[in-house]
């Protein structure tokens, strides 16, 4: 199972203003004290699942008991609590016949709530759209999602040209979404040399900003099928950031069984060859869901690889600050010193390079202006 240790922000990285909320205090309390017993023991697990999905799914769900169901808890991060309840006894017409529940971790920390309404507002968007899991339900304290029954990518079918395609088509399918939230660029920091990335300009899209193998599932029964998961990150951003993001993440590997739990394959980066072939597929299946995009100069392959060169310095950087900060604060087994170590030594030796070839390039200039002379 991949490592989901990204699953605690820095900071609040996307926001949205509420003028009005409205929520019946009965409806609240009742659900609260569901989602609080499903912290106790098995009992109160199986009969809170029982009385949330009885309340909030169609069908033969509306008449079960604890005994018509099994309620397993999955493992996975510490901002939330998953349980997979599945009906022992469907019938062949009855749909769903698992669920994923998912209950909200820290919900009293600053930002919190707005945090959950804009992530329900995106899972919303994505799951309409056939980008993510299917949505059924909405409860104070958490919500009712589609069990996939699906692998998150293993790392070398990250660039596996039978699948990376499948990856391409997604990313512009997320890029293509306009999503009701602040659209400004914030989610890379003032501590990204912006003087830098402005010479770079790359259009500002919805972004999931995390597109790492753990986030990228692959149907077990239908493998031509990519779903995208996990959203904390979602926000508006660089287009380049998103993919150079990608392209990085096919060089780690987050299965390492022993400290500090990843992996750094260097070799494994995509080839000029490798990436062109992911952006010509991105570019037909972002003119597929949006014509005019076709008619935008900065929707060539040349101009996207130079965007991806130059935010896979934002990428090193961002997460390499990230993990400085969740090595002080995170309780999840993680390698975080190692880790932004590694990230922060690609970042200088990468801006070095382009440095050293911007001068280079700029010394060509004027020898050629004096030959000119």
């Amino acid at each position: 199972m991949v490592r989901n240790f990204r699953k605690e922000k820095l900071l609040p990285l996307i926001q949205i203003r509420f003028d009005t909320v409205e929520l019946s205090k009965a409806n609240f309390d009742t659900c609260y004290h569901f989602s609080t017993m499903l912290y106790g023991g098995d009992v109160d697990m199986i009969e809170s699942a029982v009385r949330i999905c009885r309340g909030y799914l169609h069908g033969a769900w509306k008449k079960i008991g604890p005994q018509d169901v099994t309620v397993k808890r999955l493992s996975g991060g510490l901002s939330n609590i998953l349980y997979h309840v599945q009906l022992n006894h469907p019938s062949e017409s009855t749909r769903p016949k698992q669920v994923l529940l998912r209950l909200y971790g820290q919900t009293q920390c600053e930002g919190a709530l707005e945090n959950l309404i804009t992530e329900s507002v995106i899972f919303t968007l994505l799951s309409e759209r056939k980008i993510g899991p299917k949505l059924f339900g909405i409860f104070p304290g958490g919500r009712i999602e589609e069990y996939i029954p699906a692998s998150p990518l293993k790392p070398e079918e990250m660039s596996d040209p039978q699948v990376n395609p499948l990856v391409a088509e997604t990313i512009a399918a997320v890029h293509c979404m306009n999503v009701p939230i602040n659209k400004e660029p914030r989610w890379i920091w003032d501590t990204i040399q912006r003087s830098h990335l402005s010479k770079v300009p790359s259009p500002v899209v919805f972004c999931h900003n995390d597109l790492q193998q753990g986030n990228i599932l692959r149907h077990n029964t239908c493998p031509e099928k990519i779903v995208i998961i996990d959203f904390e990150y979602c926000a508006y951003n660089y287009r380049g950031f998103d993919l150079a993001n990608h392209f990085i993440e096919w060089t780690y590997d987050y299965n390492q069984p022993k400290h500090p739990y990843f992996g750094a394959f260097k070799d494994r980066y995509s080839s000029p060859q490798q990436m062109k072939k992911f952006i010509e597929v991105y570019l037909q299946a972002l003119f597929a869901r949006d014509t005019h995009q076709s008619k935008l100069e900065v929707n060539n392959v040349k101009t996207i690889m130079k965007e991806i060169k130059h935010y896979t310095l934002a990428s090193h950087l961002l997460w390499g600050v990230w993990a400085i900060v969740q090595s002080r604060v995170s309780k999840i087994t993680f390698g975080y010193c190692e880790y932004a170590h590694e990230r922060l030594t690609s970042y200088y030796k990468l801006k070095n390079a382009i440095l050293a070839g911007s001068k280079e390039q700029t010394a060509a200039v004027k020898r050629k202006v004096i030959e000119l002379d």
